[in-house]
């Protein structure tokens, strides 16, 4: 701990200002010596500073070449007149220059600005002045910069040893940053090509799929186009052959004699018998209907997946198919099931859906309680029907397509009763299935030597094939005909149970 006393001996050439020798200057005769706090014995650099004649003498006596005092670097040897201009000036000796190209400029107290920060103080971790140490920092150890920078200064060098890692690892990773940003902004230009690539192609491959669906659509006009023009023109040849028939015969009748037309009858007839039996459509030959759907895949197009497609097709109701093994059998309340084929007029499946489908079921017995029925587009081009009734007995089935029937519609179904369920196992032996119990039965009949009372694999009455062990059918989905009741053999009635 540096005190007031070790600093001003190890201080023997000080500079002072006025305030400060008045403050340090020998006690007066009568004096109290410690009113600063300094013993007798700690004068001595100040009273050698003054010498015998006091502050006043040293105020004013002239500095010497060899005078022991400090000269200031900021004035020449010749200007002792301007001493007092230079009392705050930063005082070095001059054996403190050899060896240095330049002086630092001091760093000066915040707190008393004509004082240099040249010690240290412990306890508060800052450095202090002269004055900070006689007053704030007065009961706290002090000591000079230059004897505790070691120590202060090895503990920046281990906080410096640990931290330049992290300036190498920072750079480094600023370094990755900077190369990765530039494979970034390179793969982004290449992505980019890619895109701008891939776009042009593809709209490329839409713009000519577009223009064949164009073309497409154009053929498609003029090709009914042209087959309206031919039935127009066969109606109308056909008219005017119908209309001279007519005329004809009703000028003869009304304007001819009996004898005339005795005499054109034969050929009246016969013009007008070729006439009646001429075929002719009085609907036109083609509609007006032409689809696009654009979510149809339409293939590839210069190797890209393109949608979209125009489709001519017209469900014709008579070129319509039923299918289905409910189509005429049913079973009451159960659900049975058929599926609707559309197809065009040229009995080509139409291979979408969005058709009209009506379907009725009324029983012939309560025509005016319908089946509820359900109709379910499977987008393909088929339907699948479900109905579910209630009663046995004759339904009567109607099936249509843009308000006309289908083929083979109206059509009947016959309900019966509900099918009746087995009770029994459907298993290969009653040996496997009962676990190798002699008292277990089977409605087959068969059984097995050694008081095995059912079926077994090789022996006697055993079907050959896996049956039915409360009816003996050898149809797994089949209903089951076993009578039960009271009578049946309880070991039947156990194995039914198994």
């Amino acid at each position: 701990m540096v005190t007031l006393a070790t600093l001003c001996r190890s201080l023997p050439v000080l500079l002072f200002s006025s305030s400060e020798a008045q403050a340090l200057r020998p006690p007066l005769p009568g004096e109290d010596r410690r009113r600063c706090g300094i013993s007798k014995a700690y004068w001595t650099p100040v009273v050698s500073l003054w010498g015998a004649a006091g502050p006043a003498a040293a105020s004013t006596a002239p500095l010497g070449r060899n005078s022991s005092r400090a000269l200031c670097s900021r004035r020449s040897a010749f200007s002792v007149r301007r001493q007092k201009k230079t009392t705050y000036h930063t005082m070095v000796d001059l054996k403190d220059l050899k060896g240095c190209s330049r002086i630092g400029k001091p760093i000066l107290c915040p707190a008393h600005p004509a004082e240099e920060l040249r010690l240290f103080c412990e306890l508060c971790d800052r450095p202090v002045c002269r004055d900070c140490v006689v007053g704030e920092h007065r009961e706290h150890p002090c000591d000079f910069t230059s004897n505790v920078i070691h120590k202060h200064g090895d503990s920046v060098r281990e906080l410096l040893k640990g931290t330049q890692p992290h300036v190498q690892a920072l750079e480094e990773a600023l370094a990755q940053i900077k190369g990765t940003n530039s494979a970034l902004q390179a793969r982004v230009e290449a992505v980019a090509n890619d895109v701008r690539s891939f776009s042009e192609g593809y709209i490329k491959a839409i713009e000519e799929h577009r223009d064949k669906l164009l073309q497409q659509l154009e053929d498609i006009r003029v090709q009914k186009e042209n087959s309206l023009q031919l039935q127009k023109a066969q109606l109308e040849q056909l008219l005017e052959d119908m209309r001279t028939g007519v005329e004809f015969t009703e000028h003869l009748l009304t304007s001819g004699s009996d004898l005339e037309i005795l005499i054109t009858k034969g050929v009246v007839v016969e013009r007008l018998t070729k006439l009646n039996k001429v075929e002719y459509s009085a609907h036109p030959g083609v509609t007006e209907k032409i689809a696009f759907s654009p979510k149809e895949k339409a293939g590839l197009c210069r190797g890209y997946e393109v949608y979209g497609a125009i489709s001519t097709k017209e469900v014709d109701p008579a070129k319509c198919v039923l299918q289905g093994e409910d189509l005429y059998r049913a079973r009451e309340k159960q659900t049975a099931f058929f599926t609707l084929l559309c197809k065009d007029a040229a009995g080509e499946n139409m291979g979408k859906g969005g058709d009209n489908i009506q379907v009725a079921v009324v029983p012939k017995d309560k025509k005016d309680s319908p089946v509820k029925t359900m109709v379910h587009d499977n987008k393909d081009g088929t339907y699948c029907v479900s109905y579910t009734p209630k009663d046995p007995g004759v339904y009567t089935v109607w099936v249509c397509v843009k308000e006309r029937h289908v083929q083979g519609s109206p059509f009947t179904v016959t309900v019966r009763k509900r099918h009746r369920s087995h009770p029994g196992v459907f298993h290969c032996c009653t040996f496997c299935s009962s676990g190798g119990q002699k008292t277990a039965r089977c409605a087959c009949g068969g059984t097995m030597p050694g008081g095995y009372l059912g079926c077994g694999h090789g022996h006697k009455g055993h079907p050959g094939r896996p049956h039915w062990s409360c009816c003996g059918k050898f149809t797994e989905k089949s209903e089951c005909t076993w009578a039960g009741g009271q009578s049946a053999p309880r070991s039947l009635l156990r194995t039914v149970a198994l």
